[in-house]
């Protein structure tokens, strides 16, 4: 599925459009993936709707990838063919700067995206390089494993970054593919931690209490107690205002967003120092994502049986998929169905 230019959804309800395209051949460090299953995922909007826009146009999006490898490149040797791998953010990175020697390579100033500066997995094949490849514990099906990639991943790296303690009170700002995982992970990491959830709809809110939320209500709700930790996993700015308000002192807000939509910008005049700032309160970002956050993910994945709900779309529903997302019509993550290989 091609992206031929940045559309808004709002004038556009089918931004992409189903082509065909020559199967393409990998570089001596790449391998050739034929894809069964690609996630869905909110970036997939921040590129169609102009925040991350693609390098170049037309490009093939998606960035959460399960399949199988069925050519290699003349280097790659740790590789095998018919192996099951996953493809996640990381396409490529320099490699030689003080963050990638550090293992931040998800800071490089080098870095390239799968599916935004190279072209991804909503199609039949795509090339990947070996060096960033995931092999896919055998206690996941493909649907299953493909949000782990990015959602799963993203999510564990904002607890980490959370620096959650057993015990603490913590804040999920939205419910969607990303949240629901990070909820089923600190019930099994931090089982006595109690988790608030905030979401628009009832039924994200009933889903939440489901997976074992103590409290689940609107951004504006005022919660049963302050929160050491929240993490917004939301495109909108109002609930990183509302979460500040909410968090205990010296608490810490982990924003596990690549882009903000700018709709709701002028709720950011409600900030307020003495409110939502002081007593040493701390914001942190998350910029996208390790290969050690993707690998310990999924160990921690395999190991604690954490498995996203999943709804199937085919890749010929690729933009009805994107639709349902952009309207939070949310349980879980989104998958397209490519091959059974």
């Amino acid at each position: 599925m091609l992206l031929k230019k940045t559309h808004c959804l709002k004038e556009s309800k089918t931004p992409l459009e189903l082509v065909d395209m020559p199967i393409p051949k990998p570089r001596a460090n790449q391998v050739l993936i034929k894809i069964s299953v690609c996630g869905v995922c909110h970036t997939e909007l921040d590129e169609i709707e102009g925040r991350t826009p693609p390098a170049e146009f037309p490009m093939v999006l998606g960035h959460q990838v399960v399949g199988v490898v069925v050519e290699l490149g003349k280097e790659v040797s740790k590789i095998k063919l018919g192996q099951r791998v996953g493809v996640a953010w990381i396409f490529s990175t320099c490699g030689k700067c003080k963050f990638c020697k550090e293992g931040f390579e998800n800071l490089c100033d080098e870095f390239l995206a799968t599916g935004r500066d190279v072209n991804g997995g909503y199609a039949e094949y795509m090339t990947a390089q070996a060096k960033y490849l995931y092999p896919i514990p055998e206690s996941f099906s493909d649907s299953e494993a493909a949000p782990l990639l990015c959602a799963g991943a993203i999510g564990y790296r904002s607890i980490i970054l959370a620096k959650i303690k057993d015990g603490n009170i913590l804040g999920l700002t939205g419910f969607g593919a990303s949240a629901h995982l990070v909820l089923k992970m600190v019930k099994y990491m931090y089982p006595h931690t109690k988790i608030f959830v905030f979401a628009r709809k009832k039924e994200e809110r009933e889903f939440a209490k489901e997976l074992g939320a103590e409290w689940a209500g609107n951004v504006l709700d005022i919660p049963p107690l302050k929160m050491d930790c929240i993490i917004d996993t939301t495109p909108v700015w109002k609930n990183v205002v509302e979460a500040l308000g909410n968090l205990e002192k010296g608490g810490r807000l982990v924003i596990n967003a690549i882009r903000k939509e700018n709709i709701d910008k002028d709720y950011l005049q409600n900030l307020s120092y003495e409110r939502h700032l002081w007593l040493e309160k701390e914001i942190k970002s998350v910029a996208n994502i390790t290969a050690k956050d993707v690998n310990d993910f999924l160990t921690l994945a395999d190991k604690a049986s954490l498995k996203p709900e999943v709804t199937e779309y085919a890749l010929e529903e690729a933009n009805n998929a994107l639709m349902d997302l952009k309207n939070k019509k949310i349980r879980g993550a989104k998958v397209l169905r490519i091959s059974n290989h």
